[in-house]
């Protein structure tokens, strides 16, 4: 399958310092995106930059910033309408596991951490950009769900129920969006080679899993603006493509 063209491009991608964030940033500015790459550590944005252009992209824009400001979202949206007038893309990709604990042993603060950035901030984004998304001539927005929305195990209540929250935001968000040129969807990657991955299951051995790498096709693929499926949920790992809207 060829690399979709994104010469022109401006896309969003959240949590780019590293992961599935930073591989799918390198992706994106190599199939010729601008990538306006969020994170809060600037040592690591600026690492990201020279990966970018030591694959032939151009230099990419960025923006330190804790999404749990979710004030500075809308900021954020103000200085990309005013530098470029619109926007191609969004990855909404930053989240954050939480503790993994009984439920009763969740502090309120705990828990408050992690609907602000695995929902609120996905919420303000989705607030803040739309309109520039809508200015596009295919907008795009993709989100990373995982299959703890539906197994939902032991001890991860506050991860299962925040991704389970933003399935229902993107889901609902899809269906209002149906008759526009944006399309909105959901990326469960499943077990990647991550530090998420390696916090949440300390005994396995991360040389079994795929790299994050991996999976950055396919977000390109479902950012380009070919791709004009809208409410669907795809999970990597078994290649289904779910269909949630009629």
């Amino acid at each position: 399958m060829s690399q979709p063209d994104l010469s022109g491009r401006v896309v969003v991608v959240t949590g780019a310092s590293r992961g599935i964030g930073w591989n799918a940033a390198v992706a994106l500015g190599a199939a010729g995106a601008h990538v306006i790459a969020i994170a809060r550590t600037v040592g690591a944005l600026e690492e990201l930059d020279d990966a970018i252009r030591a694959k032939g992209g151009s230099s990419a824009t960025l923006v330190p910033l804790d999404l749990k400001d979710h004030d500075a979202i809308d900021r954020l949206g103000l200085s990309i309408y005013e530098r470029w007038g619109k926007l191609d893309g969004l990855l909404g990709n930053a989240g954050l596991l939480g503790l993994i604990t009984p439920v009763t042993h969740l502090e309120p603060k705990e828990w408050n951490d992690v609907f602000a950035l695995n929902v609120t901030s996905n919420y303000r984004l989705i607030r803040s950009l739309d309109p520039l998304l809508q200015r596009s001539d295919a907008g795009r927005a993709l989100f990373l769900t995982s299959g703890a929305t539906e197994r939902c195990r032991p001890f991860w209540g506050v991860y299962s129920a925040s991704k389970a929250a933003l399935d229902a935001l993107v889901r609902t968000y899809a269906a209002e969006i149906a008759s526009t040129n944006v399309r909105a969807n959901l990326l469960d990657p499943g077990k990647l080679r991550t530090q998420m991955r390696a916090k949440a299951a300390p005994g396995e051995d991360p040389m079994s899993l795929p790299h994050p790498r991996e999976v950055a096709a396919d977000i390109v693929r479902m950012l380009a603006p070919d791709f004009t499926d809208n409410g669907t949920r795809f999970e990597f790992a078994s290649g289904t493509l779910t269909r949630f809207l009629d």
